[in-house]
């Protein structure tokens, strides 16, 4: 009887071992067969000619998006909030992947500058653009260019590299 009871054992987890065997090559199948995606996924490019125009007649300042960049940047994300303090924000995806994004409010600096390079330190390195002193930061979760006005501070930043952020900075044209 022994010897009966350890073949219907066998045969148990014989077909356990072909099933489970069926199943991880089913699933191999459909893994090759289902699309996914490698890296970051696709953001659709935005159009963020109404929320300029908005911006543009809403605020205090020269509001400033950039001109003539090729179409390898990709609008990504855009907003203008008049209730907090003018703060108007486009970002884009450089042909790289990397990320530039444009802030500009009457918030004080400090804090809004903070809050735009995600905790960056002033640097003593500055550069001119359109003959404008923009000051480099770093340190924080993005790089920034940042270049205060008496009525408006703009911050250029994002992972990008520094040519970059100046390559967006030196597109921006206010209306």
């Amino acid at each position: 009887m022994g010897v009966a009871g350890s073949n219907g054992k066998q045969k148990s987890v014989r077909n356990m071992v072909l099933s489970l065997g069926v199943t991880v090559l089913a699933a191999g199948v459909m893994y090759l067969f289902v699309p996914h995606e490698d890296g970051t996924p696709d953001l659709p490019r935005v159009d963020y000619r109404v929320e300029l125009l908005t911006a543009r007649r809403a605020a205090p300042y020269g509001v400033e998006a950039p001109e003539g960049l090729p179409d390898t940047w990709k609008a990504t994300s855009v907003r203008f909030q008049g209730d907090k303090n003018d703060a108007w924000h486009l970002g884009f995806h450089a042909p790289d992947g990397e990320y530039v994004q444009i802030e500009q409010s009457t918030q004080e600096p400090a804090p809004f500058i903070e809050e735009a390079s995600q905790g960056a330190q002033p640097t003593k390195v500055t550069q001119s653009i359109d003959g404008m002193t923009w000051t480099r930061y770093t340190g924080g979760r993005y790089d920034a260019l940042v270049r205060q006005q008496a009525d408006v501070t703009t911050v250029v930043a994002g992972t990008g590299s520094f040519e970059q952020l100046t390559e967006m900075a030196e597109a921006l044209k206010a209306k």
